[in-house]
């Protein structure tokens, strides 16, 4: 039986959390600016406000993945 070795080293973690996060935090800032800032109550879009907020969702969750990951909790 051979050891099972992680399909991404262990050294990218620090430099995949923090890319994930930062795309992640930016697609959350346009998530709650989009329907503040630019569209009125008659011109937003839910599927692009859902699309944004599962393109957050997608970017968020893998960031804290690699961000738990480059800590030592191994999940």
């Amino acid at each position: 039986m051979t050891r099972y070795t992680s399909p991404v080293n262990p050294s990218v973690y620090p430099h995949l959390a923090v890319t994930l996060l930062g795309i992640g935090l930016f697609f959350m800032a346009w998530f709650f600016v989009y329907p503040l800032v630019t569209s009125t109550k008659f011109s937003r879009d839910l599927f692009k406000e859902l699309l944004v907020s599962l393109w957050s969702a997608i970017f968020l969750g893998f960031g804290v993945l690699f961000l738990m990951l480059w800590v030592g909790i191994y999940v």
